[in-house]
């Protein structure tokens, strides 16, 4: 099965994926639907993050680069519905953003990751639901 992640440079050497910080974890995002991921990208560039492209690849892939280096991956399904405040991180990212300026560049564990931080999860909860409302 084909999911949508999003990637940072894709096919070069300083290649990344995009990924979130949730509960002291990090996690990736597999879209089942590409508009999906294409909008979430969207909100990024909204935020001045840099803007990833959409890639599809083989869910198993992700899954087992995930593994491999420490991430959960996380799939969102076409009509996905978010049941906690966590999850509503799957449609909107944070507001705060971590400084991305050398995302290539390895971390002290020697992966390359670009990651958003959420310091205040409420502001950023009350943020990401008046943006959804300011959608409809």
């Amino acid at each position: 099965m084909l999911v949508h992640v999003l990637l940072y440079d894709a096919g070069k050497d300083s290649e990344g994926i995009h990924s979130l910080e949730l509960n002291g974890g990090t996690s990736v995002l597999m879209f089942e639907n590409i508009d999906d991921a294409q909008r979430y990208c969207d909100l990024l560039e909204a935020q001045d993050f840099p803007k990833p492209n959409v890639e599809a690849l083989e869910k198993a892939e992700v899954e087992q680069f995930c593994n491999e280096s420490g991430y959960e991956a996380k799939f969102v399904e076409s009509g996905f519905i978010p049941k906690t405040e966590e999850e509503l991180m799957f449609l909107a990212p944070p507001v705060n953003n971590r400084d991305v300026t050398n995302w290539n560049e390895a971390n002290d564990s020697g992966r390359e990751i670009s990651t958003n931080s959420a310091n205040n999860e409420s502001d950023q909860l009350d943020e990401i639901r008046k943006r959804l409302e300011g959608l409809l």
